[in-house]
């Protein structure tokens, strides 16, 4: 399953826009244009099926941070619409997931600001009309068992759960069980931290690691699965070579631990180790381990992966990016144009141009609702 649609309104600058997506979305402007809102609202989906939604929201600011601020409709409700379309390649099944956040009512026994989950509705298509799966109204939630039958969920939920975390757990509801697991194996990387104390200098634990994790704390170990259980680096050696001058990536078997270092072309009797390594080298080290791991997750999102990067080392992260997009579903969010260029370059991927109209994010040259024809 692949994510084919974003949809989200009444959140922060999103005030209500869809996206089609493809194999890559690949997302440019400047500051200040709600780039990052568009990457946050999809984490916000993969939270909901972590069950801290709410939370997420609650560490924005609350529902008065995280509420488009704009002007709004006399007598609509005060909500956050956020919703989620997939299709399987293989079959044409879709499916889609839609969640609503909205205030506390005036006489409440929840906090002033805390997000309260509304509604939720998972619905199925693989003929003429969507079936719902799942339906949450307020407390309660009704979805179809592993008989099919469509049955009450025997707990009334609380304003911060979410449905899908609730009953994707529970192993009675396929369906959701079935979207959390995809949802729960999406992977953000919002850079990476490059302070000494950073996790992607350190030595990782001597554990087989087939993908990073969103801190990059085991990256030593991803690096040692590829070369000593893959046993296939030419990739990964090619890339590390093109960026970095024709540095060559060591990795030593591992004992309790997994390192790494790189051997410099003018200095090749010495390995410098992550600690030596300047931000913009051990940077690209942690975007290589997210983007050619042993095994990528259903959906790899990169915010603004240029930081900290050389100029020079923009088109190896595009044969990166491009070679993994032939695995999985990627998806960009960059202030850079050439990096933008060089993804399209090798993808085939159409740049998405996000701007401000009115103080709302938009795309350039496509209405709420999709591309205008």
């Amino acid at each position: 399953m692949r994510l084919s649609t974003l949809t989200a309104a009444g959140y922060r600058s999103l005030k209500s826009i869809r996206l089609d997506l493809g194999p890559v979305g690949l997302f440019v402007g400047e500051n200040g244009v709600g780039k990052s809102n568009l990457y946050r609202a999809l984490q916000l989906i993969k939270a909901s099926a972590e069950g801290t939604l709410a939370r997420e929201i609650a560490r924005e600011g609350g529902m008065q941070s995280a509420l488009w601020s704009g002007p709004r409709r006399a007598g609509q409700p005060v909500r956050m619409v956020l919703q989620a379309g997939f299709e399987n390649d293989r079959t044409a099944v879709k499916s889609s997931y839609r969640v609503e956040i909205g205030l506390p009512p005036p006489v409440s026994a929840g906090f002033a600001f805390e997000p309260h989950i509304k509604e939720e509705v998972l619905t199925v298509e693989a003929g003429r009309r969507p079936v719902g799966m799942m339906e949450r109204r307020g407390p309660a939630v009704s979805a179809r068992d592993n008989d099919g039958r469509r049955v009450e969920h025997p707990v009334r939920l609380l304003n911060s759960e979410t449905a899908l975390a609730a009953l994707g757990v529970s192993g009675r509801y396929p369906e959701a069980g079935e979207l959390r697991e995809l949802l729960l194996g999406w992977r953000f990387y919002h850079g990476f931290r490059t302070d000494s104390d950073s996790p992607v200098r350190k030595p990782a634990l001597a554990v087989t690691s087939p993908l990073l994790d969103e801190d990059g704390a085991n990256l030593a170990a991803v690096f040692a699965t590829l070369v000593h259980i893959r046993q296939d680096t030419l990739e990964l050696d090619r890339s590390v070579a093109d960026a970095l001058g024709g540095a060559r990536l060591e990795v030593p078997v591992p004992g309790e631990a997994a390192s790494f270092g790189l051997r410099m072309p003018e200095f090749p009797q010495r390995v410098f180790r992550p600690e030596e390594l300047s931000d913009g080298q051990i940077r690209f080290l942690a975007l290589a381990g997210a983007l050619m791991s042993y095994r990528l997750p259903a959906l790899v999102a990169l915010n603004e992966p240029e930081a900290s990067l050389h100029p020079q080392m923009l088109p190896a992260l595009a044969d990166m990016i491009a070679n993994a997009a032939e695995r999985t579903q990627v998806w960009i969010v960059t202030h850079s144009r050439d990096l933008a260029e060089l993804v399209r370059q090798r993808s085939g991927a159409r740049i998405r141009t996000v701007v401000r109209v009115d103080g709302a994010t938009a795309i350039e040259g496509e209405g709420p609702a999709g591309p205008r024809s």
